[in-house]
């Protein structure tokens, strides 16, 4: 058994760090420069352990908050939660009709030099140990809901590309289920990289030295970087800079390439 390094067990949110993340608020509407660490829907943890509830404490708002979308825990960027009912929900509609363009910025496997998509079904994986997990299927008449990513890379260091990604489509894991099946995981993926197993052990004992070994940077590579849509009956666009994590990531790989 490998020695736990590092626990599984997200912190919890520190309230005057939280206004850091905020990147747009008014009476209505606050969107938040998620961490790739936190979860957003509430947990049993306490209101400090997810987006939601801490964005509630630190808004001392009685008033339900509403999410109109969400990211993966390991995921970071770009979350809008709604102060009302009345601002949630035509922009939850609007997501529905595909109204809302979604940029992401991941970092792959692979040096890529050309842009490609993956037009493959997603289904969930049952020869999985992992319930959530899903799969692309190379037949587009085998089943599965059609899924579409585009990726687009803006430079590669050192085996790994940053690319500017866009899933025309919205399916569980979809960018992350596409970038398994071309052959470029995104980079520190346990569920869809090099062995499903560092998920499973992830969520029983945390960080372990099979991670460090394995894994490149201890949480996805996936960030939520730009978001387009009609507030207030207006074009409204929002950007997030990466964060930290990935940051130096990147910065790392182009000193090892020096």
């Amino acid at each position: 058994m490998s020695k736990e390094i590092l626990s599984n067990d997200s912190p919890l949110v520190n309230l005057d760090e939280l206004p850091s993340w905020i990147l747009y608020e008014d009476e209505n509407l606050i969107i938040i420069n998620k961490p790739g660490w936190l979860v957003c829907h509430p947990s049993k943890n306490g209101p400090l352990s997810s987006l939601i509830s801490a964005v509630r404490e630190y808004l001392q708002q009685e008033e339900t908050l509403h999410l109109v979308h969400r990211l993966d825990r390991e995921t970071s960027g770009i979350i809008l939660i709604a102060k009302n009912k009345f601002t949630s929900r035509p922009l939850q509609i609007a997501i529905e009709n595909k109204e809302f363009k979604k940029i992401y910025w991941g970092i792959l496997e692979g040096e890529i030099q050309e842009e490609f998509k993956v037009s493959a079904p997603i289904c969930g994986d049952r020869k999985s140990p992992v319930v959530v997990k899903q799969r692309a299927l190379p037949d587009p008449k085998g089943g599965g809901k059609e899924s579409e990513t585009l990726y687009r890379p803006l430079e590669f260091r050192n085996g790994y590309t940053l690319c500017e990604i866009i899933p025309i489509t919205g399916r569980k894991h979809q960018i992350r289920v596409h970038a398994q099946f071309a052959g470029h995981c995104i980079a520190g993926d346990k569920l869809y990289g090099p062995d499903e197993q560092l998920y499973l052990r992830f969520t029983e004992v945390g960080w372990t030295e099979d991670h460090e070994k394995l894994l490149p940077i201890k949480r996805q590579a996936l960030h939520a970087r730009k978001l387009t849509f009609q507030y207030q009956e207006k074009p409204f666009t929002i950007e997030a800079p990466l964060l930290e994590d990935m940051d130096e990531f990147w910065s790392r790989l182009l000193k090892e390439n020096q």
